[in-house]
């Protein structure tokens, strides 16, 4: 199930304002690209945190969901690496 756990709003270029989301995942993304693709490595195994989930950056909207990152263990992780790679300040909600 896809669940938002930020939303968070900077500014393109200064002046167009711009959404990015973390959302929370009870499967690891990349993992089931992998093994659809059958691309897995004999024993990999999915990625989860101990509660089930990821956490991913998104900085579109849409269906389907397509993140823009690597799954994190925590929001912190992956709100971190929004902000490392966003050319301005993340105001979050």
């Amino acid at each position: 199930m896809e669940e938002v756990v930020a939303r968070g709003l900077w500014m393109y270029d200064g002046i167009a304002p711009t959404a990015v989301h973390v959302v929370k995942l009870d499967y690891d993304f990349w993992y089931e690209i992998g093994a659809a693709d059958g691309d897995l490595e004999p024993g990999e195994v999915p990625e989860l945190n101990e509660s089930g989930h990821l956490y991913y950056v998104r900085h579109h909207a849409g269906k389907p969901f397509w993140p823009d990152s690597q799954g994190f263990h925590t929001p912190a992780e992956a709100i971190a690496a929004a902000e490392s790679v966003i050319p301005g300040p993340v105001e979050w909600q």
